[in-house]
């Protein structure tokens, strides 16, 4: 038999697909390291979740896979605790984002995601961190959309960030909240035809190398959708917690289950449900019409097994104040869209990722 490499054992399991998705446990970072040795392989493993049942599931067909490629060799797996990972991410020349290392300065960072695009999620996370800081709090918003950022317009931003002496970018402020975006570095109408690993830097860049300071949470506006490219992110990010916004149509359960699933697979806290969209209120009658359904959102989080944080109705202003970068929560804070908006900050103070208790 010939001599036993790490090239050729990779490219064996390049073949195994991370449970759910279209990726393979290489390029997902489940293999830490490989080592070969006197026809015995073993193999470090980089978990980012706790469910037994993908970890066994992997670990079954790594064995399988091998011990089928090759004869009479020993195969070996070892699960790498957290204890571990932060070692080998302190290490000179290790990966800076194994462990996911967390942030100097910020104490929670807060991920805002939805299983697909047009349900309003930028609208949420603009409404969020403005409510947050209205509660006292210090509070950052980043767009993590490269593709299509939004957050400039909604917050009514055009200035571009400066960099201080050490190359740290400066972020842009209003209403007391600090922010950054691809889009205060872009224009507008100019598309940006970026690679994976090209956008992962950028996103990088906007944690790591931008001058947040103390904050008491950073709201990430993350892309739509919940395929590799949302799911790599979310690995990379050191998250407290994320909150998924849906509306209330039947297909909303399925968008939000979606979503569930990628934050557990990163044992990430999913704070609660925002149901965006739930009704119209005629100005003349004051009747309530439910447009896209009702109560999609309360069913999928009491099918999901996490809360409601509340329902946005829908109201002209919302759209109009967010097109006027000013908005409904500063623009509009006595209408109904605002109120909603507070009280879901609120609950979400309310939890222990912001009270310290466990």
């Amino acid at each position: 038999m010939s001599e036993l490499t790490v090239p050729q054992i990779e490219e064996i399991l390049k073949q195994i697909k991370y449970p759910g998705f279209s990726r393979d446990i290489i390029s997902f970072g489940v293999v830490n390291k490989i080592e070969v040795q006197n026809g015995h392989i073993q193999i470090f493993l980089k978990f980012t979740t706790q469910s037994m049942e993908i970890k066994e599931q992997i670990q079954k067909e790594i064995k399988q896979l091998l011990n089928a490629a090759f004869k009479n060799v020993q195969v070996t797996l070892n699960d790498l605790t957290s204890a571990e990972l932060k070692g080998q991410q302190a290490k000179p020349g290790g990966d800076p984002w194994a462990g996911r290392a967390p942030i100097p300065g910020i104490k929670n960072i807060i991920a805002v995601a939805s299983g697909k695009g047009g349900v309003g999620k930028s609208t949420v996370s603009t409404n969020l961190a403005i409510a947050l800081s209205q509660l006292g709090y210090r509070i950052g918003l980043m767009d993590s959309d490269i593709y299509g950022p939004s957050i400039h317009i909604m917050m009514g931003v055009g200035d571009r960030p400066m960099v201080n002496e050490e190359q740290k970018i400066l972020p842009l402020e209003k209403f007391g909240i600090k922010l950054m975006s691809m889009g205060f570095l872009v224009d507008n109408d100019a598309p940006l035809i970026w690679r994976g690993p090209l956008v992962m830097k950028a996103v990088e860049q906007f944690l790591r190398d931008v001058v947040w300071g103390e904050l008491d949470a950073l709201v990430i506006d993350l892309p739509p959708g919940t395929g590799d490219a949302q799911l790599t992110l979310v690995q990379k990010t050191p998250l407290n917690g994320a909150v998924i916004v849906t509306t209330p149509q039947e297909v909303a359960l399925v968008d939000a289950r979606r979503g569930l699933k990628m934050f557990q697979k990163v044992d990430t806290k999913v704070l609660g449900i925002v149901e965006n969209m739930s009704y119209f209120i005629c100005s003349d009658c004051g009747k309530k019409y439910h447009i896209f359904g009702n109560d999609g959102g309360v069913r999928s989080a009491r099918e999901l097994n996490v809360p409601l944080l509340g329902q946005i109705p829908i109201e002209p202003i919302v759209t109009e104040s967010g097109d006027a970068g000013i908005p409904v929560v500063a623009r509009h804070p006595d209408s109904a869209s605002a109120r909603a908006f507070r009280e879901i900050a609120s609950r979400i103070s309310k939890d222990a990722m912001f009270t310290g208790k466990q």
